[in-house]
């Protein structure tokens, strides 16, 4: 079955580059499927594609190998976007795409450990490098692992998981997926109808596990001050903390001021960078929820370089 990239027609339709033979970056390349769909369209455009995940990378490196040197791949993360583009000798770019969050690939590869359907080893790593989901739920602390579930999961049981999880692991370290979901179902009981009790945990953890949200902000700011005039900046969450930060990144780059409202006068240099293309997110249409049901939390903005 071929990977479907969720709101490709969309974001297609959005990421014309400013210049035609122009250079776009798929700043979180996954398995390429957006990246081939705009150098199909754009048959002149260069691509630089970046990702954490050697895997990811390879199985790009083969999907878009028909367009030769048109296509520049490299490891790493998009948070390091400028160190990129300086080390490719690249000033400016004429459009930016970042498809946020896990891939398709990672969650259906069970020995990835993202996922409360499989038996696995609780890894969750995007890449190779860093402490994997099993260190930080058998290392952090009751206080700790209550603020993390609070703030990336916004799991409403962050406490008594937090202290269920804490007790468990005194028995014997947590090491799998599946022993994690059945700590967290003695307080989260199944509902029907409702998400999986385990969802809001595990989701927490990837966060965690992957520093997903650290420097989301400055790299919206980074991409911007690339971007040429006209060019435009897509992007893709999954999720609502996700989604929050690039909402406000964008409103701040448009010149909103964000300062607080009893401040005399601003003081945080607000001023147009941008103007803001989608004042809603754009969200996948019902055909496509059907296809992928994955597609279903998708919000893709787009703003453009002034």
């Amino acid at each position: 079955m071929k990977h479907e990239p969720v709101l490709f027609n969309e974001v297609l339709e959005f990421l014309s580059p400013s210049r035609n033979d122009g250079t776009l970056v798929d700043a979180t390349l996954g398995l390429g499927g957006h990246a081939e769909g705009v150098l199909e369209r754009h048959p002149d455009v260069r691509l630089i594609g970046i990702d954490r995940d050697p895997e990811a990378l390879e199985r790009s490196r083969q999907r878009l190998s028909r367009f030769g040197d048109r296509v520049t791949l490299v490891r790493g993360r998009h948070e390091s976007l400028i160190d990129i583009l300086k080390q490719s000798g690249t000033e400016t770019i004429s459009g930016l795409l970042a498809d946020l969050g896990v891939s398709s690939m990672q969650l259906d590869d069970a020995a990835r450990g993202f996922s409360f359907r499989f038996d696995a080893p609780l890894d969750m790593r995007m890449g190779a490098e860093g402490r994997t989901a099993a260190d930080l739920v058998n290392d952090l602390d009751e206080y700790e692992l209550t603020r993390m579930l609070r703030d990336y999961g916004e799991e409403p049981f962050a406490r008594p998981i937090a202290r269920a999880i804490v007790k468990a692991r005194a028995e014997a370290p947590i090491g799998t997926t599946t022993r994690l979901a059945e700590i967290i179902r003695t307080v989260k009981k199944p509902r029907y109808g409702e998400i999986d009790p385990s969802t809001l945990t595990f989701q927490a953890l990837r966060i965690a596990t992957n520093e997903e949200l650290t420097g989301l902000d400055q790299f919206v700011g980074d991409a911007v001050s690339v971007l040429e005039r006209g060019a435009r900046i897509a992007i893709i969450s999954f999720h609502s903390l996700e989604d929050r930060i690039v909402k406000r990144a964008f409103r701040r780059l448009k010149g909103e001021c964000v300062c607080p409202p009893n401040m005399p006068v601003c003081g945080c240099g607000a001023k147009a960078d941008v103007k803001i293309l989608t004042n809603r997110p754009v969200t996948a249409s019902e055909d496509e929820i059907e296809r992928n049901p994955r597609s279903r939390s998708a919000k893709l903005r787009v703003a453009e370089k002034v």
